[in-house]
């Protein structure tokens, strides 16, 4: 199939955009190229998917409307992947307006696009940070999501409900996939493991928030992007639930958690990058930042229901991989 990525040049876009045309689909990017981390890495992953056959590309800000309906009507796209987004939980209390100009109105004008330029499948990437406050363990599509603790997962919340609404007013199948934690090699450098992976090889502190008793539900990336393919041809179709479905009354429109199911201390996450590097940490304990929550964790049993057993890769074995990569790129950039 022909399938537009947004945001491919980014962490998950990238390990995506490689996992489609390793299945023999034909895959478009788009992507910004924003500098809200170092551009370098954006333009390495996006050579390496330019070296393979089957990938164009398109350097387009979703906040540019007219440039938007162009590149989509040239497209074509069968299915498409929205993943471009400004991401991190704690610069949105920095600048707030990026995450509602790149999420929202970013998202709204995509969805106006692919109203008049139907896709047979919307995948719209959320994010676990819209279960905020709630205290219920493991986090389930049916729970309700009304009290997000951040901007960015605001944002989010918007852009879920922005997709519903098109998908009931315009009849576009849609599912809005929440990420847990996702971690591996290329990812971004304001994620805590390219963080504390860097600054452990120079001998630097690193900063460990919630004095170390957070609990996150770590997904590693190729495991993420394995279920990602696998939703592709589940559409969601209108009055054919599953057993568990979160699948809306009025739309074809589906919420869906992709995470490992498996929450890991902060500390033993720690431990675990420790033991990859032969290297021990200096660490600066600090308390909760505003907008973190204490733990996540997914409940996959609708994930599992819609296309089966999927990877579930061991987390001290996806940090081996993280430190494989992470030390070859290092010699790169140096």
């Amino acid at each position: 199939m022909k399938i537009l990525v947004t945001g491919a040049a980014g962490f998950i876009g990238f390990h995506l955009s490689q996992k489609l045309l390793g299945q023999g689909h034909e895959v478009v990017g788009l992507d910004a190229l924003t500098s809200y981390y170092d551009p370098r890495l954006k333009q390495t992953r996006l050579e390496l998917l330019r070296q393979q056959a089957g990938f164009g590309f398109g350097k387009v800000d979703l906040t540019d409307a007219v440039a938007l309906e162009a590149f989509i009507a040239e497209t074509k796209a069968e299915v498409v992947f929205h993943l471009a987004a400004q991401p991190g939980v704690r610069y949105s209390i920095e600048n707030p307006q990026s995450y509602i100009q790149s999420n929202v109105v970013g998202t709204a004008n995509l969805l106006e696009t692919l109203r008049r330029h139907q896709p047979t499948h919307l995948i719209f990437a959320s994010t676990s940070s819209v279960y905020g406050g709630n205290e219920i363990m493991p986090y389930a599509e049916t729970d309700r999501a009304d009290s997000p603790l951040s901007l960015y997962a605001a944002t989010k919340k918007s852009g879920e409900a922005l997709v519903h609404s098109y998908s009931h007013l315009w009849g576009i199948p849609a599912t809005c996939v929440r990420f847990f934690t996702v971690y591996g090699a290329y990812g971004r450098p304001d994620m805590a493991l390219l963080k504390f992976a860097t600054k452990i090889e120079a001998g630097s502190p690193i900063d460990v928030y919630g004095n170390g008793q957070m609990r996150r539900d770590f997904t590693y990336v190729e495991d993420l992007v394995a279920a990602l393919a696998a939703v592709m041809p589940r559409v969601p179709v209108l009055g054919e639930p599953v057993e568990g479905d979160s699948l809306s009354a009025v739309a074809p429109f589906r919420l869906l958690n992709i995470g490992g199911g498996r929450p890991v201390e902060l500390m033993d996450f720690i431990a675990s990058l420790e033991r990859a590097m032969g290297r021990k940490a200096e660490l600066n304990m600090l308390p909760m930042q505003p907008g973190d929550v204490v733990a996540t964790e997914a409940d996959t049993a609708l994930l599992q229901a819609l296309v089966g057993e999927l990877p579930c890769t061991p987390l001290d074995e996806g940090i081996d991989r993280f430190v494989a990569w992470f030390r070859d790129y290092a010699k790169v950039e140096a």
